[in-house]
């Protein structure tokens, strides 16, 4: 009998989702090769090293800690086996305000009692506990019932639906529970995790500050880059081939379109496979790695997440008053969020967050010394047809002087600098580092600006050459309600549709692709052998999603190879039964508001039935 051929596989790009679905198919006994353009895995999730320093280039901060540590059980390990120690971050973070005032935001019980009735009193405190209630319900829904899953059809997005209030902003929804502007602040800001204004984020997202003040933040010790370079060693022990400084130029197609055979690269080396996983930002795929088509087109129209100035400083001392996590708020701060993600401009005053990683880490520094990495979001960069819509004709060429702050710069039609590709980008960083280092201090009190000795930046047109992101979106496309669940682009590469070139863009546009997609059937709207996994597809953006997207394709790509799943095995079945002492016992009586509608209801029609019945005929 003849030996079954070995399955192979190409992975482009080795981000966080690319090296999770590289280990779990060569784990199910694929013949993987990964392909990365740059000369380090990771992506965003890569290390800065100079003098001494090392900086976290993108993700700084660990959440979802359960997703990572499940990760690596399935891939038979576990963290500390490969390595990896993380250290918990308390508090959370401190958050200045414009007034003077700090809020500490903490996993322990008691700090939060404390800060919240500080501002809110008594009642405040219940009603932080009764907001963590349906924030917890957000985190578990999403986790089990979107996370884990694939949302390839209507039905399944629309049975999940009221319960995750995507209808509402998480800034509507803190609203009833947070009663100062002060609070509803402090209970908001995680939204930018996800690239989005909190006044325009569905109320869904409230589990990121959730997951963060029931389950800590966590920072891996060498950097978040270590979580990369595990995953890596897993994959290397089941035979994945790594290969770096190795650009993918497209993806070769069969003759009719409807199956992927391999990919070319930029040497013009073509490589044959199975399966092709892309794992490169998802809209520059789409447009630079396939044959251009309106569906392409259509996912350059969608709304993408905010882009960044990221600093990275290496002090002559060390800021004692700066905690592992800061967040310093815009006294202004709806505009600051409008003017990021509705003008796609550089606030006047932004809101940003300073990590000091050498204070939880301190082999981030050299003795003695403390490493600061600041982001500060900012607009994505514009295409010529939108920067001509927003921005005044001189603009573009404007000369902008690094002698007063962004205010003074900014043209008086907008309340910000807009970020685009033609812009002075030396003179708008220097801009904001004078704002940011000028708010520290004044907020603070800390002199950051004495101490640097060592420098590096990042802003929109770095990230997007480094690593191909679309517009320089830092987080791949927005998260707004029409770009998630059964509205994101699938984890199986689509194939354009009739209606794309009669309705390519907007609402509309992504609405007729799912119903016409409902329509004509997986089958047909998809290409066979082609995968994308990533920020920009299904589950969404973040680390810990898109491990958990890595899970969900190589979980397709199994299925649709007839494989087993070999990681179902370490999987505890959920609803096992438990004995003894730890057997669950439902209480059938649970004096919730819902039974005794019940009972009214039931009281009410019994006595409508024996007046009916009593009375004389």
């Amino acid at each position: 009998m003849a030996e079954k051929k070995q399955e192979t596989a190409i992975i482009i790009g080795a981000g966080a989702a690319g090296l999770s679905t590289a280990a779990r198919l060569s784990l199910a006994g694929l013949s993987v090769t990964v392909l990365e353009k740059n000369s380090y895995i990771g992506g965003r999730c890569s290390l800065l090293h100079r003098d001494g320093y090392r900086f976290d280039q993108g993700p700084s901060l660990l959440l979802l800690p359960d997703m990572f540590h499940n990760t690596f059980r399935e891939l038979g390990t576990t963290l500390e086996n490969e390595g990896v120690e993380l250290s918990k971050c308390e508090p959370n973070y401190h958050i200045w305000f414009g007034d003077g005032e700090m809020v500490k935001m903490s996993s322990d019980l008691a700090t939060m009692k404390k800060e919240v009735e500080r501002w809110e009193g008594k009642e405040g405190y219940e009603r932080y506990l009764a907001w963590l209630g349906e924030a917890h319900r957000h985190y578990e829904v999403s986790v089990q019932q979107v996370l884990l899953r694939n949302f390839t059809s209507l039905w399944k997005f629309l049975r999940h639906l009221l319960a995750l209030h995507p209808f509402e902003s998480i800034w509507t929804r803190a609203g009833k529970y947070f009663w100062t502007e002060r609070l509803r602040r402090v209970f908001t800001f995680g939204s930018m995790y996800m690239g989005m204004s909190p006044f325009d984020a569905p109320g869904t997202y409230s589990l990121l500050q959730y997951t963060e003040l029931a389950e800590g933040i966590w920072y891996p010790v060498g950097g978040f880059w270590k979580i990369m370079e595990a995953l890596q060693k897993v994959g290397q022990r089941e035979g994945v081939e790594y290969r770096l400084e190795t650009a993918v130029k497209r993806i070769v197609l069969s003759a009719d379109g409807s199956r992927a055979v391999g990919v070319e690269l930029e040497t013009g080396e073509v490589m044959t496979a199975d399966v092709v996983v892309n794992n490169s930002d998802l809209v520059y795929a789409y447009n630079e790695l396939l044959q251009k088509s309106d569906y392409a087109e259509a996912l350059k129209e969608r709304p993408a997440s905010c882009s960044s100035i990221s600093f990275y400083w290496g002090l002559d001392g060390k800021v004692p008053e700066l905690e592992a996590h800061n967040i310093f708020l815009a006294d202004e701060y709806k505009e600051s969020f409008d003017s990021i993600f509705k003008k796609h401009l550089i606030p006047d005053e932004p809101s940003f967050y300073v990590n000091v990683p050498s204070r939880v880490d301190p082999s981030a520094a050299p003795e003695g010394k403390d490493a600061i990495v600041v982001l500060v979001p900012v607009g994505h960069l514009l295409d010529d047809e939108t920067r001509e819509a927003q921005i005044p004709s001189d603009a573009a060429n404007r000369s902008i002087h690094t002698n007063g702050d962004i205010k003074s710069a900014s043209p008086k039609q907008q309340s910000g600098l807009a970020p685009t590709p033609t812009q002075d980008w030396p003179a708008m960083i220097a801009l904001a580092r004078k704002t940011i280092l000028s708010t520290i201090k004044s907020r603070t009190g800390a002199d950051v600006g004495a101490l640097i000795t060592t420098e590096l930046t990042n802003d929109p047109t770095t990230w997007k050459s480094a690593f191909n992101l679309d517009k320089g979106a830092i987080l791949g496309l927005s998260h707004s309600f029409f770009n998630v669940l059964c509205f994101r682009p699938t984890t199986r590469a689509r194939r354009t549709g009739v209606l794309d070139s009669w309705v390519r863009g907007g609402v509309l546009g992504t609405v007729g692709q799912v119903l016409e997609d409902a329509v004509r059937g997986e089958e047909r709207s998809r290409v066979e052998g082609l995968y994308m996994v990533g920020a920009s597809t299904h589950p969404g953006t973040g680390v810990p999603i898109c491990l958990a997207g890595g899970k969900v394709v190589a979980e397709q790509v199994l299925g649709d190879l007839g494989m087993g799943v070999p990681w179902a095995e370490n999987i505890k079945l959920e609803g096992e039964r438990r004995k003894g002492l730890d057997r669950e016992e439902r209480p059938v009586w649970l004096d919730s508001w819902e039974q005794w509608m019940i009972v009214v209801l039931v009281a009410a029609v019994a006595a409508v039935l024996y007046a009916w019945f009593a009375t004389p005929r």
